[in-house]
């Protein structure tokens, strides 16, 4: 299953700047709006997001956001954990330790009563080493050939990649990626995105000539459509997009505003052969905390107990 049906999402209590992420996510921006502003401009999009996901029957479980202790980054639960339809979750060790507390039992007993669940991973123990990986925004997964792809950055360590790949059986592909400044990819899931049939990636972003290759190759040889995209393009997220289906097996390729206004027309054809695009403005949430759409959505594999 390389397509969910459903996604959780969590709304915000104190959305605002987290300088602490800021250190290697070169995405994020201190604009002049106090906390207040910040946060209520992030629960409109967050809203309006979720508005225009349900409109389109994509399923959404919205989750609340704790007000204690203060998580600036909750909007983003995909980096703390992942399911398969195996019925395993995932636990990821958190490389800022103001994201740590984000990781909520009460989140995974709502899972585990909603849907069958066989096993749950914690790797958090490497947080201890100064090692991480952060879900699937370390992660891009390619869920029908089992492999993996990630970039490696503070926030994406090679032994932990390997250790996950062996525990859940995929295949990794590792490989180093600067944005337009020459900095590190903080997040794979930035420069790239896998869906039903194709891949969107910044092969220019793999300064490596054999790593281009290996992932180009292996891309190709595994049934995707590469539709590359520029470093200018990754600097308006456009690889954060997310392949999502409804109830009626309808595809849905969600993106932000932002990214869809960076795209051109031919590359927007193409991507239209593999879903609707659904273009939603998340603006302020991308300025302030350098994540946008996919980074929103925790897609939920699980089989639904009956």
């Amino acid at each position: 299953m390389q397509v969910a049906d459903t996604i959780l999402m969590v709304r915000p209590a104190a959305f605002c700047f987290n300088k602490e992420t800021a250190a290697n996510n070169y995405f994020q921006n201190d604009i002049a709006l106090s906390q207040k502003q910040l946060q209520q401009k992030a629960l409109y999009e967050f809203d309006s997001m979720v508005k225009v996901l349900r409109k389109h029957e994509i399923e959404v479980l919205v989750v609340d956001d704790t007000t204690e202790p203060i998580k600036p980054d909750a909007i983003f639960p995909n980096n703390w954990f992942n399911t398969s339809n195996s019925g395993l979750i995932n636990i990821f060790p958190m490389f800022a330790i103001s994201r740590r507390t984000e990781k909520r039992d009460d989140i995974l007993d709502l899972l585990s009563k909603t849907y069958i669940v066989n096993d749950v991973l914690d790797w958090t123990k490497f947080e201890a080493n100064n090692m991480f990986l952060e879900g699937t925004g370390s992660l891009v997964i390619d869920h029908k050939n089992a492999v993996l792809y990630a970039c490696l950055s503070p926030r994406t360590h090679k032994n932990v990649i390997e250790k996950f790949a062996h525990a859940n059986k995929y295949r990794a592909i590792v490989f180093t990626a600067k944005d337009v400044k020459g900095k590190l990819v903080y997040h794979t899931n930035v420069m790239m995105c896998i869906g039903d049939g194709f891949a969107v990636v910044c092969l220019d972003a793999i300064e490596n000539e054999i790593e281009k290759i290996a992932v180009r190759h292996l891309l190709e040889t595994t049934g995707h459509e590469i539709i590359t995209i520029t470093l200018s393009q990754v600097n308006c997220f456009a690889g954060n997009m997310l392949q999502v289906k409804n109830k009626k097996d309808e595809k849905f390729i969600v993106v932000s505003q932002t990214a869809f206004n960076s795209l051109e027309t031919e590359q927007k054809k193409r991507l239209q052969h593999f879903g609707v695009l659904l273009s939603i403005d998340v603006s302020t949430i991308e300025k302030v905390e350098g994540g946008s759409v996919r980074c929103m959505m925790a897609e939920i594999f699980l089989e639904k107990k009956k």
